[in-house]
């Protein structure tokens, strides 16, 4: 594997600092640090026999092939190459960059990732995890455009602190919303590009959040709420053993913990966190005209939760 062009570009992602040899103009900008950065993300050519699209353990680490778009070798929970294919479209080799390949570096890191979104509410954070499709995005934009603090968008990385509490840092500052969830908003759509460029059928687009707090502090982690959809408002809280369903279930790209061999830490890390902080179901009927009901009666249950 060679590598090249220097990694200029530096930004902060997941509390994590990046120095990347391709602008990534979704990630917040960040100032070198003396201790130098955590991600290295290069450019260059990966040694490896051709393959078929996919996930493949190598001796190095793991390799993502996408079609029509990149290879990336992902390392050591700290490298990722990027081999660009002919003619893609730069804003597709991010989409995959900062998703998937970012998603398998953060498990060899041995962090867990949960496949979900987090708002700050009166400075402390709170995660809603779902399958896709369970709304966490559509919800997270009523937040942002009500003036809360949006602290990630599909990806919620959980680390804990040398006190065993559970910590959020800020991810990916952007939305990414169905064309009727956008409408719905009141937003256009063409006021915004696809999330993945060249499929017109793929009617989602990303929207950019403000930043509205420094994007450098982690923030405790209060509560996860697991979304799904019924006939009836209703929060409840989970058993110990349905949270840890619930983690397992929405952890993001858990197929990759076969690659990493890091299930005793992903195991280690749910069960951690079912124990400092509570879990519950969150179910609302899908109507979003009544986003906004349902929303601020999630806010004001949030509230509630004992620091």
């Amino acid at each position: 594997m060679s590598a090249n062009g220097p990694a200029r570009h530096r930004y902060s992602i997941f509390g994590l600092e990046l120095a990347s040899a391709l602008e990534l103009p979704e990630l917040r900008p960040a100032a070198p640090s003396s201790a130098g950065p955590d991600i290295i993300v290069s450019l260059g050519e990966i040694a490896d026999p051709q393959r078929a699209p996919g996930l493949f353990r190598t001796d190095e680490g793991a390799l993502l092939i996408i079609d029509k778009v990149a290879r990336y070798a992902v390392r050591d929970g700290r490298h990722i190459v990027v081999e660009l294919q002919p003619g893609t479209a730069p804003g597709n080799v991010r989409l995959f960059l900062l998703g998937s390949a970012m998603g398998m570096l953060i498990h060899q890191r041995g962090l867990l990732p949960l496949h979900g979104n987090a708002v700050e509410i009166d400075g402390r954070a709170f995660a809603f995890v779902g399958h896709s499709g369970a709304g966490k995005s559509t919800l997270a934009a009523w937040f942002h455009d009500q003036g809360y603090r949006i602290l990630s968008d599909d990806v919620s990385v959980v680390r804990f602190d040398a006190a065993g509490r559970p910590m959020l840092s800020a991810g990916i500052p952007r939305l990414r919303l169905w064309r009727d969830a956008i409408e719905a908003s009141g937003r256009v759509t063409d006021e915004f590009e696809r999330s993945y460029a060249g499929d017109e059928t793929f009617d989602k687009y990303d929207v950019p959040v403000r930043d509205v707090a420094s994007a450098d502090g982690a923030l405790p982690l209060a509560a996860v709420y697991s979304l799904r959809r019924g006939e009836a408002f209703e929060i409840a809280r989970l058993g110990p053993v349905d949270s840890a369903e619930v983690l397992f279930a929405n952890t993001y790209r858990g197929g990759y913990l076969d690659q990493t061999e890091t299930h005793m830490l992903h195991w280690q890390a749910c069960l951690k966190l079912v124990e400092r902080v509570p879990i519950f179901s969150l179910c609302r009927p899908w109507d979003l005209q009544r986003l906004g009901e349902h929303a601020a009666s999630f806010a004001c249950h949030a509230r509630s939760v004992p620091a």
